[in-house]
């Protein structure tokens, strides 16, 4: 018997730090009366980003979406962009808002990702450049993509939005490609509140990206090409700032509210995981499950959420479903039918997976007789 919990259980719930703590960096705020234009919190922020995960050149932007415009705008890209079907949809649509063509190629049924063996045919005389996602944090396959990319002289974009702290054979995840770009989302494991990260190990490309998220500004009065508003603030850095001293915290919290989910759920048959890669030093980010078919997710949303809990079909639809594109992806389009993600937050409770679990599990026996 489980009693019923006082609040609604969400998909996710954002990481807030002492209040406290927060309220001593705003207060340096206030003091010096800078609030914006790549002040001391960025730079420091930056700083301690770069030295935390092992990164160099790390560029703090307004969010995850701008940071996959500017990407695409700094390496030059024109013509078309081969991506893959199943990731959030900024990854796609920032491609056509920066006045390219995306090109899909299908997922690997087990990792998630773009699978390699089906670029280089969709390769054309027109590509410019790989956009792959890192999906849920799994790296894809970097090296087959980069030996592809090296013989067709294409530039590689990695959206990195979920991959904080990931590691592929003790490399941040981030060092790999042309640029990599994340997300530091209030819904992420860790966050700035909004705000987004560049990393890239060209110098020439840094430079760009600097003067590119501040309206091109190189002094007050010059400008070195084209740029757009996609800097950040001290206020968010400053909550980048403290989250940053319970990172290691939060990222032990959800590799073990993971594997209770995986004790208590994979014995399920009508349930199965994406599969991480090997070498990957993995982050726990989401738990995403993946259902025989769409009626019996379907089914288990329904009863999930008559009883106060709110997962999330995420990532649904296939992004060759959107009006402005064109694709034929199958093993994407039925990936995106039948995968949920679970509740997964910091102060998640044990008793809360059980209650999800047990709903997961006995979706077909009747359960409004339990005392809640």
């Amino acid at each position: 018997m489980f009693n019923h919990p006082k609040e609604k259980i969400p998909v996710t719930k954002p990481f807030f730090p002492p209040l406290e703590e927060y309220q001593s960096y705003l207060s340096g705020i206030w003091e010096k009366e800078y609030i914006t234009n790549n002040g001391p919190l960025v730079q420091e922020l930056e700083v301690k980003l770069n030295k935390r995960l092992g990164t160099q050149n790390m560029v703090f932007v307004s969010n995850g979406t701008i940071a996959l415009q500017i990407a695409i705008k700094a390496l030059q890209l024109e013509g078309e962009i081969i991506t893959t079907p199943f990731s959030y949809v900024a990854t796609t649509s920032s491609i056509v808002w920066e006045g390219c063509t995306p090109v899909f190629v299908d997922i690997d049924e087990q990792t998630l990702n773009i699978d390699p063996k089906l670029i280089e045919s969709a390769i054309t005389d027109k590509t410019c450049a790989i956009l792959a996602t890192h999906v849920f944090g799994n790296p894809c396959d970097v090296e087959s993509i980069q030996k592809i990319a090296d013989k067709y002289n294409l530039k590689v974009i990695y959206d990195a939005a979920h991959c904080f702290g990931v590691t592929y054979k003790d490399q941040s995840i981030f060092n790999y490609g042309d640029v990599s770009t994340t997300s530091f989302h209030a819904t992420k494991l860790y966050h700035t509140v909004e705000g987004g990260g560049i990393f890239t190990s060209d110098e020439n490309v840094k430079k760009r990206v600097q003067f590119m998220r501040n309206f091109g500004h190189d002094g007050p009065g010059n400008f070195n090409g084209i740029g757009i508003n996609g800097k950040n603030s001290e206020v968010h850095a400053a909550m980048g700032l403290c989250n940053l001293n319970y990172v290691e915290k939060i990222l032990k919290t959800r590799k073990q509210q993971s594997e209770i989910y995986d004790e208590l759920l994979l014995k399920n048959i009508y349930l199965s995981k994406q599969r991480i890669i090997k070498d990957a030093n993995y982050n726990y980010a989401y738990y995403p499950i993946i259902f025989k078919n769409e009626n019996l997710l379907l089914e288990s949303i329904s009863n999930l959420e008559v009883n106060g809990i709110n997962p999330r079909r995420y990532f649904y639809p296939s992004l060759t479903e959107l009006s402005y594109v064109k694709g034929d992806c199958p093993i994407s389009k039925s990936i995106s039918r039948k995968i949920l993600c679970l509740p997964l937050f910091d102060d998640l409770k044990y008793e809360q997976q059980l209650i999800i679990s047990e709903l997961l599990n006995n979706r077909y026996n009747n359960v409004s007789g339990w005392s809640w």
